[in-house]
């Protein structure tokens, strides 16, 4: 039985539009920023099927430490249907006070009605997608909002109460110089955002951008963004503790991925969902989960799909989310996650240090500034 605090993913498979450089779950369904009433009903119902079998396989009698709306668009969902959900999710896993609840809206189907209905359901936390504030990168991005279309959503979601917002952006887009992309962390700042995610631009297989090659800033630009960015950011007093992640206070960083990142325990439910569920038996058992991916046979059956950790992969495992963290991790707690014995990193650690990439001190390891840089070198010497 898992008794202790865990997180809950909960996707929302649709969009208005599919964007082509998502690589997500994501499917386009042409609606006018909300879904068919019928439709969301069907899938709130079979979510909560969904969350009652995870409760009853794997035996969950634990409070949410945090509650992630991803997508896909959350914010299709009328706030009706929202409050509906979470009244729901609350009678099984208990939801309170401290427990963090994230949202992923768009600013292209946000408005300030939907968002104070949100607060009022009991999200705590927006995460707006705005990915630029340039209406050329937008439009070739493909993203079916613009520049006032975010400024307005981020401003109705502060008049709606909201005093905790993360903003997404993205650097390294096509044509883009240090220029613009500096003026995009500028322009983000009036509004004073408590979080932001700003993370460069990647071209994923079984994209659109991966059949048409887009022509990206060269490496001496995107050096320069980075630089100049992180230096912008600090100086902002954003704090950044992982790769892309940037907060204004400890207090500030995301539970919710945090639990990801420090290889902690989480329920992942909706078309698509992913979870992972660790279980002290005669050893320390860790499964994953993954649900149907694609909604219309998801609103038939969730189809859970449980796959066993094996014990020779839970160090890479943890090491690609520990490893993106600034604080790095305590050796104390790779043992205590993956029910491994800290000698199994040995070789890791020393041709870690060795290499300039990581920092061994008083059980903790920890990833230098060439470390988090080059985060695919240093996972090659697990």
């Amino acid at each position: 039985m898992i008794q202790s605090g865990i997180g809950l993913y909960i996707h929302i498979p649709w969009c208005e539009k599919k964007c082509p450089y998502c690589d997500f779950n994501a499917h386009a369904l042409p609606v006018a920023h909300q879904l068919d009433p019928d439709l969301e009903t069907r899938y709130l119902n079979q979510l909560l099927h969904d969350l009652d079998e995870d409760i009853e396989t794997f035996g969950i009698a634990a409070e949410l430490t945090s509650l992630f709306f991803g997508g896909g668009t959350p914010s299709l969902l009328s706030s009706r249907g929202l409050g509906f959900l979470l009244a729901e999710i609350n009678k099984r896993l208990p939801i309170t006070k401290t427990t963090e609840c994230t949202l992923e809206a768009n600013p292209g189907s946000s408005d300030h009605a939907k968002f104070v209905g949100y607060r009022a359901a009991g999200i705590n936390r927006l995460s707006i997608g705005v990915q630029s504030f340039s209406d050329t990168a937008l439009q070739q991005l493909g993203r079916t909002h613009t520049r006032s279309d975010a400024s307005d959503a981020i401003q109705a979601a502060r008049r709606a109460g909201f005093s905790n917002i993360n903003l997404d952006l993205m650097h390294g887009l096509p044509g883009q110089t240090p220029d613009s992309a500096i003026a995009d962390l500028h322009y983000a700042a009036q509004f004073a955002p408590e979080h932001l995610s700003w993370y460069q631009l990647t071209i994923e297989p079984n994209t659109v951008f991966y059949s048409t090659k887009p022509k990206l800033p060269v490496e001496s630009f995107l050096q320069a963004i980075t630089d100049q960015g992180l230096d912008w950011l600090q100086r902002q007093g954003f704090a950044r503790y992982e790769i892309s992640a940037f907060a204004q206070g400890d207090a500030l960083q995301s539970k919710h991925n945090l639990t990801y990142w420090r290889f902690g325990d989480y329920l992942g439910i909706g078309a698509g969902g992913h979870g992972k569920l660790s279980r002290q038996n005669a050893t320390l058992d860790i499964q994953r989960t993954q649900k149907t991916r694609v909604p219309k046979d998801y609103l038939n059956s969730p189809n859970r799909r449980v796959t066993e950790v094996p014990v020779e992969e839970r160090p890479i495992e943890f090491l690609m989310n520990a490893c993106r963290l600034v604080e790095g991790f305590a050796l104390k707690d790779f043992e205590r996650t993956t029910g491994l014995a800290p000698k199994a990193l040995q070789t890791f650690v020393e041709k870690g240090v060795q290499q300039g990439l990581v920092t061994a001190s008083a059980g903790r390891i920890t990833p230098t500034a060439a470390g988090l840089e080059f985060l695919d070198s240093l996972l090659l010497l697990a």
